[in-house]
């Protein structure tokens, strides 16, 4: 039974984001002009001081800042199966049920400002790569449910041990409680740089990107209650009467022996044979106080327990990692390259978790732990053509090195592959003022049944968005676009017999509004 609640302790200290568009642990989605085209690899606008940096050196003279605003709604839903749900007060005797998290970012700001002179542009950007928000499991976890109904499955027990001993059963044959869980992650990011044109036709860039991450995960379980044959019972009250049941128990047992090993001792002090009969009785006791004993352990680890689990990890780090991108026009095409190094990101926890070298599996959240959740190595490329000069084409294709980064436990090792992500997109001048675009974007992500938990996942998808631009005045664009994300289904069984699986997907939509200034 001590195995659950160790499984039970680290499962609720779970990572929950609002990550709208990008790798596992990037956002990629941090303008307007992103959400209305998602393939903005190569083209040529302000929002590039993020997508294509080098590009905004061909932006006309002058100082130009744009200011956009995003509200995120996200859930995250697993559709968990195991047969210990059946004991579950609330399951109605299914053994499959359903665990949503609703993640809501209300404020998700980006500010890109970009100065050009000559051939020089010097650019800064303010965003939230990473995280975005807070993700609520109001009933808890699956996994959560699963430790708890396993307990009572393991409780079960105790009904052999009382009737061995001649006492009345406890009859246990379910379980009830509680569950919560919630998690908060932002990384905010702070970058800087300068583009410079050393021809007509190709710019370079080069900057470096700041990111401070702070986290706060909240679990909590309460109210557990023990289904027994004098109906429900606080889960305390049932370990205390257990307790006393084992510890009788192993009294009579011990007593038993005594009388049993005095016995044999006569036999042997005479030097006649021990009768076959007396030895058996031995070795049956022997067994049973092995037994007992183990359930005592158990039990005692369990106590700490009683009152449920109340638990909180507040983590903040800071890392920086260089930006280098290149861009090249030629004719009506334009070419543009970047890549973001890794940055090294070392999350320090103030914990409330201070026995972790009791639980190992909950040190990543020990108090004063150094959790490694490096931000991966990005590359970018894309294409733009105007066929005409009222239309723009636009082509893009992003390479996440997942499995060069260092996350906790080595978590990286576990996906197949990196992830990769295919954008294509349009933008059209229907006016002089007004212009519309629509695009989509493709994400592969390298999932296997190991990296996926319920705590925290991803699974692959397909997003599109669309939006306009409006010039009100010579110096004055507004912008406003919509952004969603369709997510398939991943299933993970981990047994067939009993079977035991998840089904994991999500749901994700954007709304933003923007205003760009040319000064």
């Amino acid at each position: 039974m001590k195995k659950f609640f160790v499984m039970l302790t680290s499962v609720m200290l779970a990572a929950a984001t609002t990550a709208t568009a990008g790798g596992i642990l990037t956002n990629t989605n941090q303008s307007i002009d992103f959400l209305r085209n998602p393939a903005r690899d190569a083209a040529i606008g302000l929002d590039g001081v993020y997508s294509n940096p080098a590009g905004v050196a061909f932006l006309p003279e002058g100082f130009h800042i744009g200011f956009n605003w995003q509200y995120a709604h996200q859930t995250r839903t697993i559709t968990s199966t195991n047969p210990v749900f059946a004991l579950g007060r609330k399951n109605n005797g299914n053994i499959t049920k359903t665990f949503e998290g609703v993640a809501d970012a209300p404020i998700i700001p980006s500010l890109q400002a970009a100065y050009n002179k000559g051939n020089w542009s010097v650019q800064f950007n303010f965003s939230v790569p990473g995280g975005g928000g807070k993700c609520e499991f109001g009933d808890g976890l699956g996994s959560f449910e699963s430790v708890v109904g396993n307990i009572a499955y393991q409780l079960q027990g105790l009904d052999q041990i009382a009737t061995a001993l001649g006492q009345p059963a406890p009859g246990v044959k379910g379980y009830d409680m509680n569950g919560f869980m919630e998690g908060r992650q932002y990384y905010f990011g702070f970058q800087l740089g300068a583009a410079y044109k050393i021809l007509p036709e190709l710019s370079v860039y080069g900057g470096l990107r700041l990111l401070y991450g702070t986290a706060t995960y909240k679990a909590k379980i309460s109210n557990i209650m023990v289904n027994t044959a004098g109906g429900y019972q606080d889960f305390g009250s049932f370990m205390q009467s257990a307790t006393a049941l084992v510890d009788g128990g192993i009294s009579t047992v011990n007593a038993g022996l005594e009388q049993v090993n005095a016995g044999i001792a006569q036999y042997e002090a005479a030097g006649v044979p021990v009768p076959a009969d007396l030895i058996a009785t031995r070795s049956q006791l022997e067994g049973t106080a092995a037994t007992l004993a183990g359930t005592s352990q158990s039990i005692n680890a369990l106590q700490k327990y009683s009152q449920g689990v109340n638990l909180l990890c507040n983590q903040t780090s800071v890392g920086i990692a260089p930006i280098i991108g290149a861009d090249y026009k030629v004719g009506r095409f334009n070419f543009a390259a970047k890549y973001e190094f890794k940055t090294q990101i070392r999350m320090k926890n103030e914990s409330t978790v201070n026995e972790a070298s009791e639980i190992a599996a909950v040190n990543k959240f020990r108090d004063g732990e150094e959790v490694n959740e490096d931000a991966p190595a990005l590359l970018t490329v894309g294409a733009m053509w105007s066929p005409i000069d009222i239309i723009r084409l636009n082509l893009g294709y992003h390479h996440y090195f997942d499995k060069m980064a260092s996350w906790y436990n080595n978590s990286q090792d576990l996906l197949d592959h990196d992830t990769n992500e295919y954008l294509a997109g349009a933008e059209w001048d229907v006016t002089d003022k007004l212009t519309v675009s629509g695009g989509a974007q493709i994400t592969r992500y390298g999932l296997t049944d190991a990296y996926m938990n319920d705590m925290s996942f991803v699974t692959n998808s397909m997003s599109f968005g669309f939006g306009f631009s409006y010039k009100a005045t010579d110096k004055v664009t507004l912008k406003a676009a919509y952004f969603q994300t369709n997510y398939d289904d991943y299933d993970r069984v981990t047994s067939t017999e009993p079977l035991i699986k998840d089904t994991f997907t999500r749901t994700n939509r954007v709304l933003g509004i923007g205003c760009q200034l040319d000064l």
